[in-house]
């Protein structure tokens, strides 16, 4: 049982480092058209980088002050 858990964990390791080269379009196949906006046609590093939207930036500031509630006309007791 243990040996069989050592060579799963072998393999797994084994195929878990890849080499690392630079992106490049499969043969025949092209990169993608300039997008009307961009001044060039973005490189595969650039076009892997998600967008803002895609992974928006966390905002970590803590409560500085304490406030009072605004009086809310909809927190009505159970009818």
């Amino acid at each position: 049982m243990k040996k069989l858990l050592i060579i799963a964990a072998l393999s797994l390791g084994l195929a878990a480092c890849g080499a690392r080269v630079n992106l490049k379009p499969k043969e025949g196949n092209a990169l993608p058209v300039k997008p009307e906006t961009a001044v060039a046609v973005p490189t595969p590093a650039q076009l892997m980088e998600p967008t803002t939207q895609a992974r928006p930036k966390r905002s970590d500031e803590q409560l500085k002050r304490s406030e009072e509630r605004r009086e809310d006309k909809f927190d009505l007791p159970p009818a």
